[in-house]
Order: C-alpha cells, then sequence, then structure tokens
C-alpha cells in the first residue's frame, strides 16, 4: 500500500501525518527539513483510518485529556536508529531524559553524539517524544519542531493548560536569557515543572511496530 498523508492543525502548526498501510509512519513539522525524514512518495488521503485516529489522539493530547498515544508505529531507519526511537517511548509524560540517558539505554554510554542524531531524525514527532530528551544540564538543546514548541509540549506536560503552555512559550521565545535575569529555557520548564498537575489523563497502550 502506499504512503499517505493528512495535515493536520494544531497549537504547534500545521502537521503532516503520515501513514504506510495501516500505521503511522511519520509526523513532520510545517517547517521541517526536506531531508530530515526521508520518505517515498506520499499522496494525500485524508480518509486512511489510521490518520484519522492519529488526529483524534494528538488533539486529546493537546487538550490535555491523554498521556499516551495508542497507535501503530512503523519507524524505517537503521538499527541503531531504531534503538533509540524505541527508546524515545518509554520515557514517561512529564519527565525528561538525558542524551548520555539515552545512551546508556540503548547499550553504548559513549554514543551520545549519535544519539543526538538519531533523534533530531525521529520521523514521528510527539508520540515517539524527542521532545523529552534535553541538555544534561538541563537546557532544552535543538528541536526539529524548534525550541518554542519544544517548550510549549514539556509546559504542556507539566501540567498546564495549553493556553498557558502557549503563553509561556511565547515568553521564552520573546525574552532572551540575560533579560530573563540570567534563567536558561531549562530553568523555565523546571519551574513549569512543578505546577500543580492537572487530573490524570485518560491512558492508552503504545504500540511500535518497527519496519525493516
Amino acid at each position: 500500500m502506499t504512503y499517505a498523508y493528512k495535515l493536520m492543525k494544531s497549537p504547534v502548526g500545521e502537521l503532516k501525518l503520515v501513514a504506510n498501510g495501516n500505521r503511522l509512519a511519520a509526523i513532520l513539522w510545517e517547517n521541517d527539513k526536506p531531508n530530515r525524514v526521508r520518505l517515498p512518495e506520499i499522496i494525500e488521503a485524508d480518509d486512511r483510518p489510521i490518520l484519522i485516529e492519529t488526529e483524534r489522539q494528538l488533539n486529546e493530547y493537546f487538550a490535555g485529556t491523554r498521556d499516551r498515544f495508542d497507535l501503530e508505529l512503523d519507524f524505517q531507519g537503521t538499527d541503531f536508529q531504531k534503538k533509540v526511537w524505541a527508546a524515545l517511548l518509554t520515557i514517561p509524560f512529564g519527565e525528561t531524559r538525558s542524551y548520555s540517558d539515552i545512551a546508556t539505554q540503548v547499550g553504548n554510554i559513549n554514543a551520545v553524539r549519535a544519539v543526538g542524531a538519531a533523534n533530531g531524525r525521529n520521523p514521528i514527532s510527539i508520540v515517539a517524544p524527542c521532545h523529552r530528551v534535553i541538555g544534561a544540564s538541563g537546557d532544552l538543546t535543538g528541536f526539529a519542531g524548534g525550541l518554542t514548541n519544544k517548550m510549549f509540549l514539556l509546559s504542556l506536560e507539566a501540567g498546564q493548560t495549553s493556553l498557558e503552555a502557549a503563553a509561556d512559550s511565547n515568553a521564552a521565545e520573546a525574552t532572551t536569557p540575560a533579560a530573563a535575569s540570567g534563567a536558561t529555557p531549562g530553568t523555565v520548564v523546571k519551574e513549569a515543572a512543578v505546577k500543580q498537575a492537572r487530573p490524570a489523563p485518560s491512558r492508552g497502550t503504545q504500540h511500535s511496530l518497527f519496519g525493516n
């Protein structure tokens, strides 16, 4: 079956949801680099059940009523990349890990740079939460969707409403570290994380099928 995509409007911009048959193959950002995720030719098809379900679950996530995704995934990449992407799926909602944490988890503590490269090429953004990987110092570091969107997602998961998260991420974008009395983006995330948690969202079971 051919690859197909559906466009979705979201608080982090227009997302391109991509299916390979009945499995989710990619979630791409509005301003994604063309070669970051390599895909074959794809057609637009708004009626694919997996794409409709992905949009539904993402809307629940952005609304703060879902903290896990119940979707069949199709990762296409090297064996090492698949190990890193599988590790992303184990990071709990509302928590973060460092690149060295992921390197240790995949069995090679010296592979921090390779982990960073694989994280940057994660094809299924948000669902495979590469936004939960931060620098060892707590800095947000790079992100394919942009640091403002990374801040938004982490703030949302820290227990804020989507409107609060949007306000904080916009403020972070408009304020330099110097103007914020030396506060780093990582500090902002840590402050957001101590806010009172919202009622626990509904949970699903994360499935992953790693394609060859």
